[in-house]
């Protein structure tokens, strides 16, 4: 019966048909078209169109809402209907509603009962759509909720719960584009059910190209197909794709996929308001100097992934190792070599009630709709907060178990690679770090041996692009004479090329260079440097991926070692 119409709509429509709901809370990507299936083909209509045309179409009044245009209705015959009941209404109680509408929602909901009440008790058939319900029933602690907001949460759940409604061809349908936004009374009500709009999948996506593109001549349009736009616009919905479309249409612009590419990359970002930020590098794991375990196991995961074999893959990475071992570095060269994209969450915390819960809820939808994507959370440690709900009001025990919940989800295995990096995986919930969510655990250190020294000053001198005036190797990186981490060596080299410039000389001498390390003393902090190694070590779920020295050392002295560290760090 339902065949013709979104898988989201035709579980509405089941829930609707067993009598006992008659309230949905619609979220995810409502401000998108919706795809519906004709005997000509598919039409794509926009969300509120769909839902009062076509799928309340049946109703003999469908009413909207929303704080901005107040009270409309579908046709003028509701109009109307709607205007003499109220004019009836104001010469018994001496009010003057029907020459000036009131917007605000206690008015509102006051006035939509009685006439609900009264054409439900004539058999009439109702369906009321309020849009952006998170201004009408927002999200806040009991004790913080405004008068007008409670009032408005009474009318919505008795309307839900309430024997005349529920025995009546009436629905109540809240629009928000993140849940977490809404008031958590009415979301946690058992007379209330959320129904969830996805970002279209890539067989939807292609099946709005054609539409899109079905008077146009596609040649002039695009350099690639429209198997390939579908298949390179993971993320995107179907305004987006439109814009795109457009663009090329309207600037005789044609796409790319190059172009294609960073427009994506372009309408993700703004979709996710700035919080999600694509990284690029220009290199790979062979750029990385030392690590070889780590890069081996890595390229591992990347012949895996490019075999589709997703389901071997580890749900999640935890990379650990001491400040300056290139942790953030190594995962974004991993992107690379992998083609797949790489994502950097951005702040997504705020000082307002509610919104850094419908931050990251718009997130994750993002993320799942973009697979295969892998994720980078710098200083996971501090970033991803824990059960403890202490000091801010629930804010970071709500986030954590937003994203503990999502990184667990089996069916993203493959699909969604998270990496989360630290320096202090001790500081981090074991929660996160178990199996099936961050489930390998990867140890980085500063190189041990000459072959590593001298891989990670050839590779610094490559990134900051070091001109010798002749080949050479200082004695202090050969030796080991001094302890050098990646970001130590970048600064230093850098240095070298100061000193040089200073002299007016466009490459280095070998004195320059030796004089430059040698002077170079990095910030030293033993103590915690050693806590971060130890705990890396601790940390690390394969033996192999252990440098020698720390392989065969014992556990229980580590551990010891550990709380002594950090009584002494403090």
């Amino acid at each position: 019966m339902f065949d013709h119409y979104p898988k989201w709509s035709q579980e509405f429509a089941r829930k609707y048909l067993s009598r006992t709901i008659n309230t949905f809370l619609i979220h995810g990507n409502v401000h998108d078209m919706v795809a519906l299936k004709t005997d000509e083909g598919t039409e794509f209509n926009r969300l509120k169109s769909f839902l009062s045309d076509e799928f309340f179409g049946a109703r003999d009044f469908v009413v909207f809402y929303d704080r901005a245009s107040g009270i409309y209705f579908r046709d003028k015959e509701s109009q109307q209907d709607f205007n003499q009941a109220i004019a009836g209404r104001d010469s018994i109680v001496g009010t003057d509603y029907a020459k000036k509408m009131p917007k605000d929602p206690v008015r509102v909901m006051s006035l939509l009962e009685q006439y609900f009440r009264l054409r439900l008790d004539q058999k009439k058939s109702i369906a009321l759509i309020i849009d952006y319900a998170e201004t009408i029933i927002p999200m806040s602690d009991a004790g913080s909720t405004g008068n007008e907001d409670r009032t408005s949460q009474v009318y919505l759940s008795r309307w839900a719960h309430d024997p005349m409604f529920l025995a009546s061809d009436f629905t109540c349908v809240m629009i928000t584009e993140n849940l977490a936004d809404l008031n958590k009374t009415i979301v946690q009500n058992p007379y209330t059910t959320e129904i969830k709009i996805n970002i279209p999948g890539e067989e939807d996506r292609l099946a709005f190209v054609k539409y899109e593109t079905q008077n146009d001549d596609f040649k002039k349009l695009s350099d690639v197909s429209p198997a390939i736009i579908a298949q390179q616009t993971a993320g995107l919905n179907y305004v987006n794709i439109r814009s795109v479309l457009s663009n090329a249409r309207e600037n005789q612009e044609k796409i790319t996929f190059d172009g294609l590419s960073e427009n994506k990359k372009d309408l993700i970002e703004a979709e996710a308001y700035g919080l999600l930020e694509f990284v690029e590098t220009p290199y790979s794991l062979d750029n990385v100097a030392g690590h070889t375990h780590v890069k081996q196991h890595l390229r591992q995961a990347v012949k895996a992934l490019k075999a589709g074999r997703q389901d071997v893959m580890p749900m999640g990475y935890l990379v650990c190792g001491p400040v300056g071992t290139g942790k953030t570095f190594l995962v974004t060269c991993f992107a690379s070599e992998v083609g797949i994209p790489m994502v950097k969450l951005k702040n997504f915390r705020s000082q307002w009630q509610g919104v850094t819960e419908g931050n990251l809820e718009k997130i994750l939808s993002l993320l799942k709709a973009m697979s295969p994507v892998a994720v980078m959370i710098d200083e996971a440690d501090a970033y991803l907060g824990d059960r403890s709900s202490g000091g801010d009001s629930g804010v970071s025990s709500r986030v954590f178990s937003q994203i503990a919940t999502f990184m667990s989800d089996t069916t993203n295995r493959g699909k969604i690679v998270w990496f989360l990096m630290t320096a202090r995986p001790d500081l981090m919930p074991i929660d996160l770090k178990r199996q099936g969510r961050a489930e390998e655990h990867l140890a980085l250190f500063p190189p041990h041996t000459k072959e590593e020294r001298i891989e990670l000053y050839e590779a610094m001198a490559k990134k900051t692009s070091l001109k010798l005036t002749e080949d050479y190797i200082p004695a202090v990186v050969q030796q080991g004479l001094k302890t050098f981490s990646g970001a130590d060596m970048e600064a230093a080299l850098t240095r070298a090329k100061f000193r040089a410039a200073a002299e007016g000389r466009k490459k280095v001498t070998p004195e320059i260079l030796d004089a430059a390390l040698a002077d170079f003393i990095p910030p030293t902090y033993p103590e915690e440097v050693e806590l971060q190694t130890l705990n890396a070590v601790i940390e690390c779920t394969s033996k192999e991926l252990l440098p020698e020295r720390y392989r065969e050392m014992d556990r229980n002295e580590i551990l010891s070692t550990i709380e002594e560290l950090k009584f002494r760090v403090g």
